[in-house]
């Protein structure tokens, strides 16, 4: 007797019927499902040969639900995340709610505006002391 025990924990499915989980059991129920009301739907219109074409496309999408997965993600989770990340993306702009730079915004411009009243002196060139007496007595 052999027992098949998977590497990784996420990887293990419980069958229940066929050697289907609940999720490809339930999906593959549906499937034949709307293939039979399809038929009876289209037996009085179409042909038994188109009937049959419209019934696998029909049932197609719902029978690839219960058995498709990308990078652990079922087929509903990856028109979720298609829908949130390629149809309707939202742009995510940040903006700070912080007190203390609006508490400190009135000082910050205050020196700025002090920045831009002081003349900047050339390199190489002396400090005129007219120039610098002036400064201190209006600080």
């Amino acid at each position: 007797m052999e027992i098949k025990i998977p590497k990784e924990v996420r990887e293990y499915h419980e069958t229940i019927f066929f050697g289907l989980n609940t999720r490809q059991f339930v999906c593959s129920m549906f499937a034949v499902g709307v293939a039979v009301a399809m038929y009876f739907l289209l037996q009085p219109v179409l042909g038994t040969e188109e009937i049959g074409w419209v019934c696998i496309l029909a049932a197609a999408p719902f029978a690839v639900c219960g058995f498709f997965t990308y990078h652990g993600m079922t087929a509903e989770q990856l028109l979720a995340w298609c829908k949130s990340e390629l149809l309707c993306p939202k742009r995510l702009v940040f903006r700070s709610d912080s007190y203390y730079y609006t508490a400190m915004q009135p000082a910050m411009q205050a020196g700025l505006r002090k920045k831009k009243q002081c003349k900047k002196r050339k390199r190489g060139k002396p400090v005129d002391k007219q120039h610098h007496k002036n400064q201190e007595r209006r600080a």
